[in-house]
Protein backbone atom coordinates (compact mmCIF):
# COMPACT_ATOMS: atom_id res chain seq x y z
CA UNK A 1 0.00 0.00 0.00
CA UNK A 2 1.31 3.57 -0.86
CA UNK A 3 1.79 5.12 2.64
CA UNK A 4 1.49 8.19 1.47
CA UNK A 5 -1.22 10.16 3.23
CA UNK A 6 -4.66 11.72 0.98
CA UNK A 7 -5.08 15.48 1.92
CA UNK A 8 -9.06 16.12 1.99
CA UNK A 9 -9.66 19.58 2.30
CA UNK A 10 -13.04 20.29 3.89
CA UNK A 11 -12.33 17.17 6.03
CA UNK A 12 -14.30 18.73 8.80
CA UNK A 13 -17.44 18.67 7.11
CA UNK A 14 -20.27 16.70 6.33
CA UNK A 15 -19.21 14.92 3.08
CA UNK A 16 -15.51 15.42 4.02
CA UNK A 17 -15.41 13.99 7.38
CA UNK A 18 -17.31 10.90 5.90
CA UNK A 19 -14.82 10.17 3.29
CA UNK A 20 -11.65 10.64 6.03
CA UNK A 21 -13.56 8.13 8.16
CA UNK A 22 -13.69 5.97 4.74
CA UNK A 23 -9.77 6.06 3.75
CA UNK A 24 -8.65 6.03 7.58
CA UNK A 25 -10.59 2.80 7.77
CA UNK A 26 -8.71 1.21 4.50
CA UNK A 27 -5.24 1.90 6.61
CA UNK A 28 -4.52 5.35 5.00
CA UNK A 29 -3.01 8.29 6.65
CA UNK A 30 -4.75 11.43 6.02
CA UNK A 31 -4.26 15.40 6.29
CA UNK A 32 -7.28 17.39 7.15
CA UNK A 33 -7.52 21.15 6.17
CA UNK A 34 -10.36 22.94 7.11
CA UNK A 35 -11.05 26.44 8.94
CA UNK A 36 -14.22 25.04 10.15
CA UNK A 37 -16.54 27.94 8.44
CA UNK A 38 -19.06 25.61 7.78
CA UNK A 39 -17.76 22.30 9.35
CA UNK A 40 -16.85 21.54 12.80
CA UNK A 41 -14.37 18.90 14.14
CA UNK A 42 -17.18 17.20 15.98
CA UNK A 43 -17.56 15.46 12.43
CA UNK A 44 -14.25 13.62 13.09
CA UNK A 45 -15.18 12.67 16.28
CA UNK A 46 -15.48 8.79 14.98
CA UNK A 47 -11.53 9.33 14.45
CA UNK A 48 -10.23 12.01 16.32
CA UNK A 49 -6.22 11.04 18.27
CA UNK A 50 -6.19 8.45 15.19
CA UNK A 51 -2.45 7.91 14.54
CA UNK A 52 -2.74 8.46 11.29
CA UNK A 53 -4.84 11.63 11.44
CA UNK A 54 -3.31 14.92 11.12
CA UNK A 55 -5.27 18.02 11.22
CA UNK A 56 -4.64 21.98 10.16
CA UNK A 57 -7.52 24.27 11.12
CA UNK A 58 -6.49 26.60 8.87
CA UNK A 59 -8.12 27.56 5.01
CA UNK A 60 -6.46 25.88 2.02
CA UNK A 61 -4.65 28.98 0.63
CA UNK A 62 -4.12 30.22 4.24
CA UNK A 63 -2.13 26.93 5.34
CA UNK A 64 2.11 27.81 5.31
CA UNK A 65 3.34 24.55 4.12
CA UNK A 66 0.37 23.64 1.56
CA UNK A 67 2.76 23.06 -1.32
CA UNK A 68 5.24 20.94 0.78
CA UNK A 69 2.18 18.85 1.73
CA UNK A 70 0.49 18.40 -1.54
CA UNK A 71 3.73 17.16 -2.86
CA UNK A 72 3.78 14.89 -0.51
CA UNK A 73 0.31 13.43 -0.50
CA UNK A 74 -1.16 10.62 -3.13
CA UNK A 75 -3.84 12.88 -3.77
CA UNK A 76 -6.15 15.49 -2.81
CA UNK A 77 -10.03 15.14 -2.55
CA UNK A 78 -10.71 19.36 -2.94
CA UNK A 79 -14.20 19.56 -1.04
CA UNK A 80 -13.52 22.81 0.72
CA UNK A 81 -15.96 25.32 -0.65
CA UNK A 82 -19.03 27.99 0.54
CA UNK A 83 -21.86 25.57 0.58
CA UNK A 84 -25.25 26.17 1.27
CA UNK A 85 -28.26 28.41 -0.10
CA UNK A 86 -28.80 30.32 2.79
CA UNK A 87 -25.82 31.38 2.83
CA UNK A 88 -25.04 31.78 -1.25
CA UNK A 89 -27.52 33.90 -1.02
CA UNK A 90 -26.83 35.92 1.80
CA UNK A 91 -22.97 36.22 1.67
CA UNK A 92 -22.54 36.24 -2.20
CA UNK A 93 -19.02 37.80 -2.34
CA UNK A 94 -17.68 35.22 0.24
CA UNK A 95 -19.19 32.39 -1.92
CA UNK A 96 -17.43 33.77 -5.28
CA UNK A 97 -14.11 34.64 -3.29
CA UNK A 98 -13.85 31.31 -1.04
CA UNK A 99 -14.54 28.96 -4.11
CA UNK A 100 -12.06 30.75 -6.37
CA UNK A 101 -9.00 31.19 -4.45
CA UNK A 102 -9.13 28.13 -2.32
CA UNK A 103 -9.39 25.96 -5.63
CA UNK A 104 -6.70 28.26 -7.02
CA UNK A 105 -4.18 27.66 -4.35
CA UNK A 106 -4.47 23.79 -4.17
CA UNK A 107 -4.04 23.58 -8.24
CA UNK A 108 -1.18 25.72 -7.42
CA UNK A 109 0.33 23.01 -5.25
CA UNK A 110 -0.47 20.50 -7.29
CA UNK A 111 0.94 20.89 -10.32
CA UNK A 112 4.64 21.03 -9.85
CA UNK A 113 4.24 17.29 -8.61
CA UNK A 114 1.13 16.43 -10.61
CA UNK A 115 -0.51 15.43 -7.62
CA UNK A 116 -3.75 13.98 -8.04
CA UNK A 117 -6.69 16.23 -7.60
CA UNK A 118 -10.79 15.17 -7.07
CA UNK A 119 -12.89 18.27 -6.83
CA UNK A 120 -16.33 18.11 -5.93
CA UNK A 121 -18.55 20.38 -8.28
CA UNK A 122 -22.27 20.84 -8.01
CA UNK A 123 -25.29 20.20 -9.88
CA UNK A 124 -25.53 23.77 -9.26
CA UNK A 125 -23.79 24.31 -12.78
CA UNK A 126 -26.21 22.87 -14.91
CA UNK A 127 -28.38 26.24 -13.74
CA UNK A 128 -31.70 26.87 -14.86
CA UNK A 129 -32.35 23.74 -17.56
CA UNK A 130 -35.69 22.19 -17.75
CA UNK A 131 -34.27 18.75 -19.52
CA UNK A 132 -35.55 16.02 -17.42
CA UNK A 133 -32.32 14.56 -16.12
CA UNK A 134 -28.49 16.05 -16.41
CA UNK A 135 -26.03 14.75 -18.67
CA UNK A 136 -22.63 15.72 -18.12
CA UNK A 137 -22.11 16.79 -22.01
CA UNK A 138 -25.37 19.45 -21.65
CA UNK A 139 -25.05 22.85 -22.28
CA UNK A 140 -25.40 25.04 -18.59
CA UNK A 141 -28.04 27.73 -18.88
CA UNK A 142 -26.83 30.06 -15.52
CA UNK A 143 -29.12 32.53 -14.17
CA UNK A 144 -28.25 36.57 -14.71
CA UNK A 145 -25.75 38.20 -12.46
CA UNK A 146 -28.22 40.07 -10.52
CA UNK A 147 -29.46 37.49 -8.22
CA UNK A 148 -27.23 36.25 -6.08
CA UNK A 149 -28.43 32.52 -6.20
CA UNK A 150 -26.25 32.03 -9.44
CA UNK A 151 -23.31 33.27 -7.84
CA UNK A 152 -21.94 30.04 -6.11
CA UNK A 153 -22.91 27.88 -9.76
CA UNK A 154 -20.90 30.38 -11.41
CA UNK A 155 -17.91 29.95 -8.88
CA UNK A 156 -18.18 26.21 -9.05
CA UNK A 157 -18.52 26.44 -12.77
CA UNK A 158 -15.43 28.62 -13.51
CA UNK A 159 -13.63 26.06 -10.34
CA UNK A 160 -14.31 23.51 -13.07
CA UNK A 161 -12.53 25.62 -15.97
CA UNK A 162 -9.45 26.28 -14.10
CA UNK A 163 -9.15 22.39 -12.56
CA UNK A 164 -9.49 21.31 -16.34
CA UNK A 165 -7.15 23.86 -17.75
CA UNK A 166 -4.25 22.60 -15.26
CA UNK A 167 -4.97 19.35 -16.73
CA UNK A 168 -4.85 20.69 -20.17
CA UNK A 169 -1.85 22.85 -19.54
CA UNK A 170 0.45 20.98 -16.97
CA UNK A 171 -0.91 17.30 -17.26
CA UNK A 172 -2.12 17.45 -13.50
CA UNK A 173 -4.69 14.40 -12.97
CA UNK A 174 -7.57 15.02 -11.96
CA UNK A 175 -11.52 14.19 -11.63
CA UNK A 176 -14.45 16.26 -11.60
CA UNK A 177 -17.47 15.09 -9.51
CA UNK A 178 -20.97 17.30 -9.71
CA UNK A 179 -22.50 16.15 -6.53
CA UNK A 180 -26.64 16.00 -6.56
CA UNK A 181 -28.36 16.28 -3.17
CA UNK A 182 -26.68 14.44 -0.80
CA UNK A 183 -27.64 13.56 2.24
CA UNK A 184 -26.74 11.37 5.49
CA UNK A 185 -25.41 11.41 9.23
CA UNK A 186 -23.49 14.59 10.57
CA UNK A 187 -25.75 17.12 7.75
CA UNK A 188 -26.71 20.36 9.15
CA UNK A 189 -29.82 22.00 8.34
CA UNK A 190 -28.23 25.23 9.42
CA UNK A 191 -27.39 26.25 5.78
CA UNK A 192 -30.78 25.29 4.35
CA UNK A 193 -30.18 21.62 3.50
CA UNK A 194 -33.78 20.39 3.17
CA UNK A 195 -33.58 16.95 4.63
CA UNK A 196 -31.97 17.55 7.98
CA UNK A 197 -34.49 20.87 8.45
CA UNK A 198 -37.22 18.29 7.89
CA UNK A 199 -36.44 15.90 10.13
CA UNK A 200 -35.59 18.45 12.93
CA UNK A 201 -39.03 19.74 12.49
CA UNK A 202 -40.84 16.45 12.09
CA UNK A 203 -39.20 15.33 15.48
CA UNK A 204 -40.44 17.90 17.25
CA UNK A 205 -43.46 17.81 15.76
CA UNK A 206 -43.52 21.13 14.35
CA UNK A 207 -44.33 22.39 10.48
CA UNK A 208 -42.21 21.21 8.18
CA UNK A 209 -41.89 24.44 6.08
CA UNK A 210 -41.89 23.75 1.76
CA UNK A 211 -40.62 26.49 -0.22
CA UNK A 212 -42.59 27.34 -3.05
CA UNK A 213 -45.23 25.22 -3.90
CA UNK A 214 -43.17 21.79 -3.29
CA UNK A 215 -43.86 20.71 -7.08
CA UNK A 216 -39.93 21.05 -7.43
CA UNK A 217 -37.84 17.75 -7.40
CA UNK A 218 -34.75 16.84 -6.52
CA UNK A 219 -33.38 13.20 -6.72
CA UNK A 220 -31.67 12.19 -2.95
CA UNK A 221 -27.90 10.26 -2.51
CA UNK A 222 -27.11 8.80 0.68
CA UNK A 223 -23.42 10.28 1.69
CA UNK A 224 -22.52 6.20 1.97
CA UNK A 225 -22.78 6.34 -1.94
CA UNK A 226 -21.31 9.43 -2.91
CA UNK A 227 -18.21 8.82 -1.05
CA UNK A 228 -18.11 5.11 -2.72
CA UNK A 229 -18.10 6.85 -6.02
CA UNK A 230 -15.85 9.73 -5.31
CA UNK A 231 -13.26 7.21 -4.34
CA UNK A 232 -13.63 4.67 -6.89
CA UNK A 233 -13.62 7.43 -9.61
CA UNK A 234 -10.02 8.57 -7.90
CA UNK A 235 -9.15 4.98 -8.66
CA UNK A 236 -10.16 4.72 -12.19
CA UNK A 237 -7.80 5.24 -14.83
CA UNK A 238 -10.04 6.14 -17.04
CA UNK A 239 -11.69 9.46 -15.01
CA UNK A 240 -8.90 11.17 -15.47
CA UNK A 241 -9.72 14.55 -17.09
CA UNK A 242 -13.31 13.52 -16.49
CA UNK A 243 -16.52 15.48 -15.12
CA UNK A 244 -18.62 12.85 -13.54
CA UNK A 245 -22.23 13.61 -12.12
CA UNK A 246 -22.66 11.88 -8.59
CA UNK A 247 -25.59 11.25 -6.89
CA UNK A 248 -28.92 9.44 -7.14
CA UNK A 249 -31.62 8.75 -9.93
CA UNK A 250 -35.29 8.41 -7.78
CA UNK A 251 -36.60 11.45 -8.53
CA UNK A 252 -39.43 12.93 -5.63
CA UNK A 253 -41.05 16.67 -5.34
CA UNK A 254 -39.88 18.18 -1.75
CA UNK A 255 -43.43 18.35 -0.87
CA UNK A 256 -43.91 14.24 -1.06
CA UNK A 257 -40.36 14.41 0.48
CA UNK A 258 -41.91 16.22 3.49
CA UNK A 259 -44.71 14.20 3.58
CA UNK A 260 -42.22 11.04 3.73
CA UNK A 261 -40.62 12.35 6.43
CA UNK A 262 -43.69 13.12 8.42
CA UNK A 263 -44.78 9.47 7.61
CA UNK A 264 -41.44 7.66 8.64
CA UNK A 265 -41.04 10.01 11.71
CA UNK A 266 -44.54 9.56 12.78
CA UNK A 267 -45.01 13.08 13.66
CA UNK A 268 -48.09 14.87 13.88
CA UNK A 269 -46.26 18.12 12.04
CA UNK A 270 -48.60 19.76 9.21
CA UNK A 271 -46.72 21.34 6.20
CA UNK A 272 -46.32 25.04 5.75
CA UNK A 273 -46.23 26.54 2.27
CA UNK A 274 -43.83 29.53 1.87
CA UNK A 275 -43.26 31.70 -1.01
CA UNK A 276 -39.79 31.89 -2.02
CA UNK A 277 -40.07 35.98 -1.66
CA UNK A 278 -40.75 34.99 2.47
CA UNK A 279 -37.98 32.56 2.66
CA UNK A 280 -35.27 34.64 0.77
CA UNK A 281 -34.42 37.62 -0.99
CA UNK A 282 -36.77 39.02 -3.63
CA UNK A 283 -36.15 37.49 -6.87
CA UNK A 284 -35.14 34.28 -5.81
CA UNK A 285 -34.70 31.68 -8.37
CA UNK A 286 -35.35 27.90 -7.89
CA UNK A 287 -34.66 25.04 -10.06
CA UNK A 288 -37.81 22.85 -11.32
CA UNK A 289 -35.65 19.69 -11.79
CA UNK A 290 -32.35 18.08 -10.63
CA UNK A 291 -31.75 14.38 -11.44
CA UNK A 292 -28.49 13.12 -13.14
CA UNK A 293 -27.53 11.52 -15.90
CA UNK A 294 -25.64 8.60 -14.45
CA UNK A 295 -24.41 6.61 -16.99
CA UNK A 296 -21.19 7.79 -17.49
CA UNK A 297 -20.53 7.31 -13.53
CA UNK A 298 -21.56 3.55 -14.13
CA UNK A 299 -19.78 2.98 -17.28
CA UNK A 300 -16.17 4.32 -15.83
CA UNK A 301 -16.66 3.02 -12.37
CA UNK A 302 -19.53 -0.14 -12.48
CA UNK A 303 -21.22 1.60 -9.53
CA UNK A 304 -24.46 3.44 -9.15
CA UNK A 305 -26.37 3.89 -6.15
CA UNK A 306 -29.70 2.13 -6.08
CA UNK A 307 -31.46 3.27 -3.09
CA UNK A 308 -34.97 4.74 -3.12
CA UNK A 309 -35.79 8.13 -1.38
CA UNK A 310 -37.85 6.45 1.21
CA UNK A 311 -34.57 3.60 2.10
CA UNK A 312 -32.55 6.73 2.33
CA UNK A 313 -34.93 8.77 4.65
CA UNK A 314 -35.16 5.57 6.66
CA UNK A 315 -31.27 4.82 6.87
CA UNK A 316 -30.76 8.38 7.82
CA UNK A 317 -33.31 8.22 10.57
CA UNK A 318 -31.82 4.82 12.24
CA UNK A 319 -28.11 6.22 12.03
CA UNK A 320 -28.96 9.86 13.51
CA UNK A 321 -31.09 7.76 16.58
CA UNK A 322 -34.32 9.68 18.12
CA UNK A 323 -32.97 12.90 18.50
CA UNK A 324 -32.65 15.52 15.49
CA UNK A 325 -30.52 15.17 12.31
Amino acid sequence: MDTRPFIVTGGAGFIGSHLVQRLIGEGHSVLVIDDVSTGQWANLEAVRGHPRLSVVESSVSAHRHLARDVASAQAVFHLAAAVGVELVVSHPRRCIETNLRETQAILEAAVPSRTPVVFTSTSEVYGRSDKPWFSEEDDLLIGPPHLSRWSYASSKLLDEFLVLACHAEHGLPVVITRLFNIVGPRQTGRWGMVLPRFMESARANQPLRVHGDGRQTRCLCHVADTVEAIVRLHRTPAANGQVVNVGNDDETSILDLARLVIEECRSTSSIELVPYDHAFKPGFQDMPRRRPDLRKLELLTGFRPAYSTRDIVRRILRETGPTSA
